[in-house]
């Protein structure tokens, strides 16, 4: 990303990042794949989307080993189980939603950055707070993708690459943590644009 961007205004970073957020309860079912320098796995798994800002997450290794599962509202997790493997397959939350297509709107402290007009093939932003740095950058001509990088006084943490089908839903999805040397990779199987969500999905994994 380019260097420096321009201040710009908080609502229009909010507006952005709202349009990014699914109209209606939505089930995504994937396939994923995480690799780091000690282990390989991969299994299925589903992200169960209650816009605006909640979240539930399950995700199952081969043979139904490796089970876990998190609900998220916002920013933070309510619950992981158990939370050792959540922490380490998604140590960012708002990397995570990005993954899924999603851009959380800057925090009203956060200076907000941008470059690229509405009508722009390409659009940057950049979100920064205490030390976290948060950019995005959205390319629509032709196949769309999303791609966020977080770094952490000047040290990325993570970068994310979302690619999308003609109709805006993600189909593909890699996040790469450098530190760790990790990959999360995930496959889209299915969207339900139609989806019933239980609410005792928010209170706990089973």
């Amino acid at each position: 990303m380019p260097q420096p961007l321009a201040a710009m205004d908080r609502d229009s970073a909010v507006a952005w990042s709202q349009a990014t957020l699914p109209t209606r309860y939505t089930a995504i079912r994937f396939r994923w794949k995480y690799q780091d320098d000690q282990k390989r796995w991969g299994g299925r798994g589903q992200a169960r989307i209650a816009p605006p800002d909640s979240l539930r997450f399950d995700y199952v290794g081969p043979l139904g080993l490796g089970a876990g599962a998190a609900a998220i509202v916002a920013d933070s997790a309510l619950w992981a189980d158990p939370e050792k493997n959540f922490r380490s397959l998604i140590p960012a939350v708002r990397m995570l939603w990005a993954a899924l297509g999603i851009v959380r709107p800057p925090a009203p402290e956060a200076r907000v950055f941008g470059g690229g007009s509405a009508d722009s093939s390409v659009l940057l932003r950049r979100f920064a707070q205490d030390g976290d740095t948060l950019d995005y950058r959205e390319t629509r001509g032709g196949a769309r993708v999303l791609e966020a990088e977080w770094r952490r006084e000047g040290n990325v943490l993570a970068r994310s690459r979302t690619e999308f089908d003609a109709r805006r839903m993600p189909v593909r999805a890699r996040m790469d943590f450098p530190e760790e040397s990790a990959r999360f990779e995930l496959t889209v199987v299915l969207v339900d644009t139609a989806a019933v969500l239980d609410p005792a999905i928010w209170r706990g994994r089973r």
